[in-house]
């Protein structure tokens, strides 16, 4: 009898906490194939600029085109090695990797590939229990789920930014792409 009830507890729990870590573990999946698709996007669309205009910029505070696809970069790896991963922050002031100054085209789009490689790596292997984990963004309170949508929001506002400067030197941008 005693064994009886411990499996009766046993699939109980067991029917209660498998759904719900299955719906995490989709959530994962389909977010890291947002992030494949986002990546094949952006390098599309870094590579239709010609690498003369990768200084534009729409006004005098905007970042340039290559800016932005650099900042995206940074803001990728900060998010994900950083937020998610636990690894220590990069210091934008000292850190050259995500730094425009001297590179070229070619290397710029080398730097992004790796980093979506890598935060894609990262996210494939991710603990879906920790998605409720809490952490400190900007004074606000939020969740590595939460985290997950923000980077997906931040390389959607900067992406966003590349394609107008597309338009602007008179080149048409890629058709968008669903679900990234």
């Amino acid at each position: 009898m005693k064994y009886v009830r411990i499996l009766t507890i046993f699939m109980l729990f067991n029917s209660v906490t498998t759904p719900l870590l299955a719906q995490e573990d989709h959530f994962i999946k389909d977010f890291v194939e947002r992030l494949e698709n986002s990546k094949k996007y952006i390098m599309l669309v870094a590579d239709m600029m010609p690498e003369d205009t990768y200084s534009f910029k729409a006004s005098e505070g905007s970042l340039t085109f290559a800016e932005n696809l650099m900042h995206i970069g940074y803001a990728i790896d900060w998010h994900s090695q950083s937020l998610l991963g636990g690894r220590e922050s990069r210091d934008w002031n000292t850190d050259v990797l995500f730094k425009v100054t001297n590179k070229s085209k070619v290397e710029m789009m080398a730097t992004i590939d790796k980093t979506f490689d890598e935060t894609i790596k990262l996210l494939k292997q991710f603990d879906a229990t920790q998605l409720d984990n809490e952490l400190d963004y900007f004074g606000l309170t939020r969740t590595k789920r939460q985290i997950f949508l923000l980077l997906a929001d931040h390389i959607t506002h900067h992406r966003a930014q590349m394609l107008v400067y597309l338009r602007l030197n008179g080149i048409t941008p890629p058709r968008y792409v669903l679900f990234q």
